[in-house]
């Protein structure tokens, strides 16, 4: 019974760490990442759509991002997109392509932007934290059904740790490899 709950757990976990790694994306570490730009919401065909649905994306040098957008007609709103995101990013059309030039990081916003990835790192490990939480609650709900005894709880409970704790580690690696990439020049 609780091989489910622990099963569910294991996705919880699996999708957790998902949401981190795609927010850790998402900070600019001084190097053209097609990532970088991805979610940027553009205006098109009447509705807000994300610049991946709208165009290629390719980092052709460590300084450089280029936006092909499939439909020629959308170029100056998917630089206008770009502009509005509030990334520091200025896109620049040139032809039928966006061209957006990464500015090398000054060492004051490397350690301001490893500040924001350990923040983003904790609400990893908050997210970690509320999941074991429900899942201990599931687990101990358990106790006094017939067939299950107080050591297989026990045991479910010292797995489900097992667990978090591998997950917390985990985060604690991707904050790490992060920062190391902030922090090279």
């Amino acid at each position: 019974m609780s091989e489910a709950i622990l099963a569910k757990l294991q996705s919880r976990l699996a999708q957790a760490v998902e949401v981190v790694k795609k927010d850790l994306g998402t900070v600019r570490t001084g190097r053209a990442k097609p990532s970088i730009v991805e979610e940027v919401k553009v205006e098109a065909y009447g509705t807000i759509m994300n610049l991946q649905e709208l165009a290629s994306i390719s980092a052709p040098d460590t300084s450089l991002i280029v936006v092909s957008p499939w439909d020629r007609g959308l170029i100056s709103a998917v630089a206008a997109g770009i502009n509005k995101a509030g990334l520091n990013l200025n896109a620049m059309v040139d032809g039928e392509t966006v061209k957006i030039a990464i500015p090398a990081l000054s060492q004051e916003r490397r350690e301001e932007l490893v500040k924001l990835v350990h923040q983003k790192v904790e609400g990893g490990k908050v997210i970690g934290r509320t999941i074991r939480g429900e899942i201990k609650e599931e687990i101990e709900a358990q106790e006094g059904e017939s067939g299950i005894s107080e050591d297989s709880i026990k045991s479910w409970l010292e797995t489900m740790q097992k667990q978090i704790d591998k997950f917390m580690l985990e985060l604690e690696e991707l904050g790490k490899e992060k920062e190391k990439e902030l922090m090279t020049l």
